[in-house]
């Protein structure tokens, strides 16, 4: 997508490859919505960390970012052993894999790159095609972005307003995004509507990363508390509900996200509100067959406890690039805090998947991708 530097629009994707320097390219995510700035990882090890403390995070960000990664891995190594370079490929694998366990996109964005390396029969050739198959990936990533934007901005009417959890626009994904995909396209077409985005705590993606791109993008929002969803919903202000998801079930239909997404889920059930993820074809797992299998993350109780952003001018607007970011403490000092990222939405809950395939209830989901590899 486009951001805007110096007054001049420059397209930008979330994550990239340099092969001259074997470095994997991030637009670091840490530093927004106040500063607009590229990261370069050097190493595999690196780039598991960037994951992992989510300089880059999303769905399909990470899955693209890990095949990168496992690219990177296989170009560093040095010697002429195949059975030796097998292991540091495994080796990278799971590092990569470790990185971020809810989601499934790595793992199988890495995976496309081992098949592709199979055919290789030199250290040179597999080297070269892990390339190949993570740029292969990304690129795929976008065009089902594209598509999953064809199909939602069908679902999308004038007047309407349309409720967003955490982050799954461009910055989720190599470009464009899933749940903001027909956010954008609906735009294209001159539609007029509004979006509410849930702050997402306690990480705020939505108050941080989703404002950020549809102010970029010019799309009329407001930054609502996550408590506010139900209260908009009662008052009839939420015609519909758009997430991403890190995980859909084949077996089952249930998908895990962001947590807080369940929530949302059940609010729109009760009030009769369409409730749609936006998911191409890396996001569904076709073997876990339990929601409850899941692995869910638990993260650093700080995330709850504190919290961080830029001093505030008089003016009331944030101190400029050149101001550092802060963290306070707001819990009470003696307690402490239980951080999960992510929750899992049963099908029964969820009105369809906008997929790059079209719009398909959970049923016609689980018909198609159960029991494929």
């Amino acid at each position: 997508m486009n951001v805007t530097l110096g007054g001049k629009k420059v397209h930008f994707r979330t994550v990239s490859f340099r092969p001259d320097s074997n470095r994997v390219t991030l637009i670091n995510q840490r530093l927004l919505p106040h500063t607009f700035s590229l990261l370069e990882t050097e190493n595999f090890r690196q780039t598991a960390l960037a994951i992992r403390n989510m300089t880059t995070r999303g769905a399909g960000a990470i899955g693209a970012t890990a095949a990168y990664g496992l690219a990177q891995g296989c170009r560093a190594f040095r010697g002429d052993s195949l059975e030796r370079f097998e292991l540091h490929v495994q080796k990278v694998f799971q590092v990569l894999a470790d990185a971020r366990p809810t989601a499934v996109d790595p793992v199988n964005a890495m995976r496309q790159v081992l098949a592709a390396m199979a055919p290789g029969t030199t250290i040179a050739e597999k080297q070269e095609l892990a390339l190949r198959a993570a740029e292969a990936f990304a690129d795929e990533d976008v065009e089902h972005c594209r598509a999953i934007g064809r199909w939602g901005a069908e679902l999308i009417r004038d007047g309407m307003t349309i409720l967003t959890h955490c982050n799954a626009g461009w910055l989720a994904f190599v470009d464009i995004g899933s749940a903001t995909a027909p956010i954008y396209e609906a735009q294209s077409q001159g539609k007029q509507f509004h979006v509410l985005c849930d702050e997402t705590r306690p990480r705020s993606q939505g108050a941080i990363l989703t404002a950020w791109e549809l102010a970029q993008q010019g799309i009329p929002h407001h930054i609502i508390p996550d408590n506010a969803a139900g209260h908009y919903m009662q008052r009839g202000k939420i015609r519909m509900v758009i997430t991403g998801a890190d995980r859909v079930l084949a077996r089952t239909g249930a998908a895990a996200n962001k947590i807080g997404t369940f929530t949302k889920a059940v609010l729109a059930k009760y009030h009769g509100i369409p409730f749609y993820i936006a998911i191409p074809l890396s996001t569904i797992d076709r073997e876990t067959a339990d929601g409850m299998d899941i692995p869910i993350e638990e993260r650093s109780e700080e995330e709850v406890l504190c919290a961080w952003g830029r001093p505030q001018t008089k003016g009331g607007k944030a101190a400029g690039a050149g101001g550092k970011s802060i963290q306070v403490r707001v819990a009470n000092p003696s307690s402490h805090a239980l951080n999960p990222g992510f929750d899992v939405t049963p099908a029964e809950l969820i009105t369809g998947f906008i997929t790059p395939l079209g719009i398909m209830t959970p049923a016609e989901l689980m018909s198609k991708f159960k029991g494929r590899s």
